[in-house]
């Protein structure tokens, strides 16, 4: 016995393309139709029953419902209709769930979380929080992701037989749906996805159908063909890989159309190191509106942990744990329509987290002898590395440490000049060895030396008493700080002064021998030590023949008229 249905053409075999759409509405369509059989010389409704509906026993339901006169003897090249309802029942069950989503199955009164490995049955509703990804495998195989904020239900989940092409049909109320449906070494396989304006019929293996916000159907195709027919017209289009078609809120069909171009990620950084967001830069499409973007753990995207749609290529996403994972970047055009896929392997590292810097500033000068490169510790972080180098990529670093407990490092042993440095969390694995986390991003600072003291020997006095000046040699930025004490070791200073050039007065200072010393402040910051303290000596503006101040009944030292 034949049975030669009226079906869909065989699917193509899949390739690993992935697209998403984020769109709304709401609807319900009618019973999926009858199957139809031709009959051929030899059919008999038992071969036929056991054919399509798994048991020769329901012949005589095909008999009553085709008004069959003799079941033995059919007239060929007439038409029997198989009732849906007969096929067996096909299964779905759930393979991934990202986020928040409910199942409402046949005679269930209320939602209940969807679980990664739930059976469906036909009849039941799926429906996907925003920010949330439901994937659903179909007994032959077929995937179904179904998109952030979508309602969709399995209306029919059939087979042909005991172990036939599945019959399934699919109702989005609202949102978007991707599937990948696998070759049919028999081309009977039926797969129809329904929204209130139109379906769409398999007729390759890899597309997606949302429904718009305002009443649109869209479909867009990565691999083979798919049908796509309005329910209120006998006008279909067969959309060809490459190619969309939207289908307006009132029906009418609009013409295909190329999508747009696949983004070119070949710049994209392999990986990204932040802690906190999936920062992506994304290269413009000519023409493109917004940009849809998935992260999925697998290459097929039946696993997606981060979706969005983006109105720049400027892309920001919610971090997701380090690992490696696959990326899709699609850019929409101006009438919905996703364009090509983009795909990319990205990798994420970003713990344990850097440290902070804490000195020096960005850009800042510190000295050669004395500078310290300060950051601050990170929880379960047990060493830290900082590197140096004269570039900013650290093609040759100057200097690679690793550290124990604290995150510091000195730099003494390199040359004055312009370098960069950044520093890295490291801490060990369970099994042994270290696990070292990325590094902060590379930060400028200058290495010089200090500047010198003056030299005690090249200070110069001139004056007498409280117009006693101090000068010294300087040079153009320098500015100083000078200290005056009664002691060699400057425990009580009595002058300690900021100074913006190399000279000093002894202005209020009591006659009486005093130290001085004095310190050089370069532009940058740095000082130099404090110069070998000198004697000088503050003399009385009036005095005796024997050199003693003259003082007045206070006992204030006279000064001159």
């Amino acid at each position: 016995m034949h049975a030669t249905p009226t079906s869909r053409p065989r699917a193509h075999p899949a390739l690993p393309l992935a697209l998403a759409v984020v769109l709304s509405h709401s609807g319900a369509q009618a019973a999926p139709p009858d199957l139809e059989h031709q009959v051929r010389p030899g059919d008999t409704l038992e071969a036929l029953s056991t054919h399509y509906l798994g048991t020769p026993r329901l012949w005589p339901q095909l008999q009553s419902l085709n008004q069959v006169a003799n079941p033995r003897h059919l007239q060929p090249g007439s038409v029997l209709r198989i009732p849906m309802r007969l096929l067996p029942l096909g299964s779905a069950q759930v393979d991934f769930v990202q986020g928040e989503a409910t199942v409402t199955s046949p005679g269930n009164a209320g939602a209940t979380p969807v679980q990664a490995g739930q059976p469906l049955p036909e009849g039941a509703r799926v429906q996907v929080a925003p920010n949330s990804f439901v994937t659903v495998r179909l007994a032959d195989g077929t995937l179904i992701r179904v998109h952030a904020d979508s309602d969709l239900q399995l209306q029919q989940l059939r087979r042909r037989g005991r172990a036939g092409d599945a019959q399934s049909v699919l109702e989005l109320q609202r949102g978007s749906v991707e599937t990948t449906v696998p070759p049919s070494s028999s081309g009977t396989r039926r797969f129809e996805i329904r929204t209130p304006k139109a379906s769409t019929s398999v007729r390759g293996t890899r597309f997606a159908v949302a429904l718009n916000d305002d009443e649109r159907t869209l479909t867009a195709v990565t691999e083979g063909q798919v049908a796509v027919q309005p329910h209120d017209s006998r006008q279909g289009a067969l959309i060809a890989a490459g190619q969309g078609v939207v289908v307006a809120a009132d029906g009418r069909l609009g013409t295909p159309q190329a999508l747009l171009p696949a983004a070119d990620l070949g710049a994209l950084p392999a990986a990204v190191h932040d802690a906190d967001f999936l920062s992506l830069d994304l290269p413009p499409v000519a023409a493109a509106v917004a940009y849809q973007v998935q992260l999925a753990r697998d290459a097929d995207f039946s696993a997606v942990l981060r979706a969005g749609s983006f109105a720049s290529p400027q892309v920001r996403m919610r971090a997701v744990d380090d690992g490696s994972y696959h990326l899709a970047v699609r850019a929409v055009d101006s009438a919905g329509l996703p364009g090509l896929v983009a795909l990319r392997g990205i990798t994420v590292k970003a713990h344990p987290v850097p440290p902070l810097y804490q000195a020096p500033a960005q850009g800042a000068t510190i000295s050669r002898t004395q500078g310290e490169l300060l950051c601050t510790p990170v929880v379960g972080a047990l060493r830290y590395r900082i590197q140096v180098a004269a570039d900013a990529g650290f093609a040759a670093p100057a200097l690679d440490e690793t550290r124990s407990q604290q995150c510091a490092a000195r730099v003494q042993q390199l040359a004055p000049g312009n370098y960069f440095w950044r520093a890295a969390s490291v801490r060990d694995l369970p099994g042994g060895g270290d696990d070292q986390g990325p590094y902060a991003p590379a930060q400028p600072f200058t290495v010089a030396d200090n500047p010198s003291a003056p030299d005690a020997a090249a200070l110069q006095l001139a004056g007498e008493g409280p117009a006693l000046q101090l000068r010294w040699p300087g040079e153009n930025g320098q500015t100083y700080r000078l200290q005056v004490a009664a002691s060699e070791d400057f425990a009580a200073p009595l002058v300690d002064e900021r100074l913006a050039g190399p000279a000093w007065t002894a202005a209020g200072l009591a006659p009486g021998v005093y130290f001085v010393r004095i310190q050089t402040r370069d532009p940058s910051g740095l000082e130099s030590e404090f110069s070998t303290p000198r004697l000088i000596h503050v003399r009385a503006a009036v005095q005796s023949g024997g050199g003693l101040p003259v003082t007045s009944s206070d006992g204030r030292p006279l000064a001159r008229p």
